[in-house]
């Protein structure tokens, strides 16, 4: 049994988690600390802050790093743009963070999802800096385009891996997209 390094030792806060997991409750939300089961979740919780996962809790695709569940999903729910924002504003955020499933089912892929919750978002909390984590929308320029005119402060996409490994890792996506 090998002793770790003090550096690589993490605490468990002490700070209760439990107002951030009842409003993400309350509002019926997914967050991809949940989904992915992200070992700083209670940091994060603890804060008050969480990244928001749209487009319900099932991924059309099966990548081999993840934790999501996979599966079809059914539909998308139109009243998840505005329950986000107002769980944000009663979270007290000033940035605010929304990723999603891959939603290879759906024809523009979800970024009209993207574009409803980024202004929702930005209706509820003047002045918030919104940041977006995309799927690669299989490369489609108008789901892109659809997500940029919304606006959002910052717009951002996981590439996960090094391109050697990425049909391995990331099956049904490709590196340069």
């Amino acid at each position: 049994h090998a002793a770790f390094p003090d550096w690589l030792k993490k605490s468990i806060p002490q700070v209760s988690t439990l107002r951030t997991e009842a409003i993400l409750q309350r509002y019926g939300l997914n967050t991809i600390c949940h989904s992915a089961k992200c070992p700083n979740r209670s940091e994060c919780f603890a804060e008050r802050t969480a990244t928001f996962l749209i487009l319900g809790n099932l991924c059309t695709r099966r990548c081999t790093f993840c934790s999501v569940p996979q599966g079809i999903p059914s539909g998308w729910d139109p009243t998840e743009p505005e329950r986000v924002a107002r769980a944000s504003n009663e979270l007290g955020l000033k940035h605010v963070v929304i990723t999603s499933v891959t939603r290879d089912d759906l024809p523009d892929e979800g970024a009209q999802a993207f574009f409803e919750t980024i202004l929702a978002v930005k209706k509820w909390i003047p002045g918030v800096k919104v940041e977006v984590l995309t799927p690669d929308f299989r490369g489609k320029q108008d789901a892109i385009l659809k997500v940029a005119e919304a606006g959002p402060d910052i717009y951002n996409h996981n590439l996960e891996t090094i391109p050697r490994l990425y049909r391995r890792v990331r099956p049904g996506a490709l590196y340069e997209r």
